[in-house]
Formats: structure tokens, C-alpha cells, sequence
């Protein structure tokens, strides 16, 4: 496992637990509103932890700790993480993934294995806006990576199926689960979150975080809405989904 920061202790990254957070290095997606600039373009200059530290440190706090978050970057391109997770899984934790839903034969089988307890899974944009949204295409030159895009098709095209996959797995598994989306007003209109909303219709919860500006993010230059026009979006995914959230806002 490629690990590049540990958060000890969170009360807000695993919903109703006192948890950790991992976060791993690397993803396939390059959305310039992320707030992990370096996980995500420069991964190898960013600290590795060794998993035996994180291992380690999880064993001395059972007991104090109920649950741990494993964030990224996206890590499901870990070739190593249902090891991983079962290591957690055998101290007697509760798991979290966060994901973006590009590689529903991994979020399947971690599923099926019963090693998650909890998926968050970020649903960037409507499927016409996803190849902007990203920011980049997937994939490695001149061949198929592990989930199947290639470098030289838009995400619209290909991602989006994944994308679907993903979405019916969590919401067919019976595990406990919420879709989010980053709300940028350069990239949202309230016709893309309902159309969200519709996508994901029958989920557990639909949180819409609102963007904040700062230092981390991949391309400056982005703006948030304001609290009622957060809220008329939230009233209009409300339509698709019972639970509907706001985060973030100051």
C-alpha cells in the first residue's frame, strides 16, 4: 500500500464513528477543484508511511477508535488494498471507502468480500459533463489499464459506464452509503444536479459540498454558490433522493 498521510483521529470523515483516515497516493481522475493537488499530480514526492507504522498505530488504539477511512487520491488503483482492508478488518475496525467509482470490479469484489462497512463514492457531474469535469483522460499510452478506459476515449464515454456500475453496486449491496458532489459554480448548473440526483435515485444519502477555495487546489480560479442557491439545488435533488445534505458552508 502506497500510503501518504494518516489523519489519527477525525469525527467528521466517517459518519457517527470516531475513525482515522488513510490516504493514498495517485488517482485516474485529475479534477482541477481538488483538494489534494499533490496526492493526486506528485504522489512520489509526498511521504510514504510504512503500512506496518499505520498497522501499528490502529492496534494501540482499539478501544478508542471504532472505524477507519481509507481516502485519496483513489484507492481503488492500490493493487494492494483488500489485504490491507482485511489487516483493519482483523483488529476490528469498521471500514470507509472513499471512491470515485472508476473501478467497479474492485469496489464489487470488496463488497461482495464484506470488507467494506461504508462507501462514499463522489459523482463528479451529469454524464455530459464528465470528460470536463475530470479534467484528463484515463488510462496508460497505448493500452487498457485495469479498469478498462483507454487513454485515447473521453471519460464521457467510458467512464460514465463505470461510473453507472459503480452506482448500482452501492446501492444494490445493503452497506451503508452516501454520494457526494463538489459544487462548483464554473461547472454545476441546477439542471446537473438533478440530473444527479436522478442517477443516483433511491440512495441511502446525496451530500452537496459546497467548494472552498485554498492553497491545495489543482487550478485556481473557482467560485462557490451562495447558502440559497445551495439550498434550491438541494430542494431540487430532493426530488430523487429523501436524504439530501449541504456541506460546507461558511
Amino acid at each position: 500500500m502506497q500510503i501518504h498521510g494518516l489523519n489519527k483521529t477525525t469525527l467528521l470523515d466517517y459518519p457517527e464513528h470516531v475513525a482515522a483516515t488513510i490516504f493514498t497516493g495517485g488517482c485516474n481522475f485529475c479534477c482541477p477543484f481538488c483538494h489534494n493537488k499533490d496526492l493526486v499530480l506528485n504522489p512520489s514526492a509526498v511521504p510514504l508511511i510504512a503500512e506496518e507504522e499505520v498497522l501499528a498505530f490502529l492496534k494501540k488504539r482499539i478501544g478508542i477508535l471504532s472505524g477507519v477511512c481509507i481516502t485519496g487520491g483513489e484507492p481503488t488503483l492500490q493493487k494492494d488494498l483488500p489485504k490491507f482492508i482485511r489487516k483493519i478488518k482483523d483488529l476490528g475496525y469498521l471500514v470507509k471507502l472513499d471512491t470515485n467509482g472508476s473501478r467497479p470490479k474492485v469496489l464489487k469484489s470488496l463488497l461482495e468480500e464484506g470488507l467494506l462497512d461504508y462507501v462514499a463514492m463522489d459523482v463528479k457531474n451529469s454524464p455530459e459533463k464528465y470528460g470536463t469535469t475530470i479534467g484528463k483522460m484515463v488510462g496508460t499510452a497505448g493500452r487498457e489499464d485495469d479498469s478498462g478506459i483507454k487513454d485515447d476515449t473521453r471519460i464521457k464515454d467510458s467512464c460514465t459506464d463505470m461510473v453507472s456500475e459503480s452506482i448500482s453496486l452501492i446501492k444494490e449491496s445493503g452497506v451503508s452509503h452516501e454520494f457526494r458532489t463538489t459544487v462548483v459554480r464554473e461547472l454545476h448548473k441546477e439542471e446537473d444536479i438533478a440530473m444527479i440526483a436522478e442517477w443516483i435515485k433511491g440512495a441511502d444519502a446525496y451530500f452537496l459540498q459546497a467548494y472552498r477555495d485554498n492553497e491545495n487546489v489543482i487550478r485556481k480560479g473557482f467560485s462557490a454558490y451562495g447558502k440559497a442557491e445551495m439550498e434550491k439545488m438541494a430542494e431540487i435533488a430532493g426530488k430523487y433522493v429523501s436524504r439530501v445534505e449541504i456541506r460546507g458552508l461558511e
